[in-house]
């Protein structure tokens, strides 16, 4: 598998408002995410763990699903997917609005990654124990699966060659599907109660840091292989979530103030060394620093 990133970032960043074709793949079927984030990474657990225990939990946000009538359990008013009458959730990273200029673009306000740099179209942790392994393997799950990918979008709208090889890695580890999945990257909150206005609140974008600190420490306390949850460990990583201040953290409210509208010009938004490496981002190569042997 060889793929071709630079100008692109097509699976990192929320395309869609400069895309003259639907992408709703996310969202087709009876499952639908109750975000709107686009291409939401799933962690899992001992990713998430280490985020947290870097310091990094202030970036992570879940994911839970809409299902038909009967199929789940009702939470504000919301029909939630559900196992074992407990909701089911992912946990990702956030995508607050950046200054991008993916596919030859202008600079435009997209949401992107929280760890995008948004000038070089790199990841600030690549190449760090913190990179997801849905990442670092993308998109490998997807040609195992045999669904469509990013690159070949990217292709179909903008031209170029981005999968140059189709070939799937044979050594996967962030491919967890099935049984496998539970507790380590699918989880189940136990305390449905809990969740009463949060779910309404995920679905309206307006998600508080407790919130988001709810599911984290879930996902931290879980077990793989079941859905039991250890409640010290889940209430430390909770709370190690609260009091987390981060680099990444602060640039997303930074993000949040500046932008004016998606898909619109970002002309005068700041630079992003002013808003993300002065708060203490790591910063990226650039592509010139990086031989790709095609």
């Amino acid at each position: 598998m060889r793929v071709d990133c630079e100008g692109c970032a097509g699976c990192c960043i929320d395309w869609r408002p400069v895309s003259p074709v639907s992408l709703d793949h996310e969202r087709r079927g009876p499952r639908a995410p109750l975000d709107d984030t686009y291409n939401l990474v799933p962690l899992t657990r001992d990713e998430i763990r280490n985020f947290v225990d870097a310091g990094l939990g202030d970036v992570l946000t879940p994911r839970l699903w809409e299902v038909p009538a009967g199929d789940g359990i009702e939470i504000d008013g919301i029909e939630v997917a559900s196992i074992g009458g407990k909701p089911a959730f992912f946990v990702g990273m956030r995508k607050p609005p950046k200054p991008v200029a993916p596919f030859g673009l202008e600079r435009t306000w997209l949401r992107a990654c929280t760890f995008l740099d948004p000038e070089t179209l790199q990841c600030r942790i690549h190449d760090t124990d913190l990179y997801p392994d849905e990442c670092a393997e993308y998109p490998g799950h997807n040609l195992t699966l045999d669904q469509q990918t990013e690159c070949e979008r990217v292709e179909a709208t903008h031209g170029g060659e981005r999968l140059l090889d189709d070939t799937p890695p044979a050594d996967q580890h962030g491919l967890l599907l099935g049984p496998h999945a539970l507790g380590a990257k699918l989880f189940v909150h136990p305390d449905p109660a809990r969740l009463t206005g949060v779910v309404e609140r995920l679905q309206n974008r307006a998600l508080t840091p407790a919130d988001r600190a709810e599911f984290v420490g879930i996902a931290v306390g879980s077990h793989p292989g079941s859905t039991e949850v250890d409640d010290e460990r889940a209430r430390d990583a909770r709370a190690q979530t609260l009091e987390t201040t981060s680099w990444a953290g602060e640039l997303i409210d930074v993000w949040d103030d500046a932008v004016t509208e998606l898909g619109a010009p970002a002309t005068h938004a700041p630079h992003a060394d002013d808003v993300e490496v002065a708060r203490g981002a790591p910063e990226t190569a650039g592509w010139d620093a990086i031989h790709v042997d095609n």
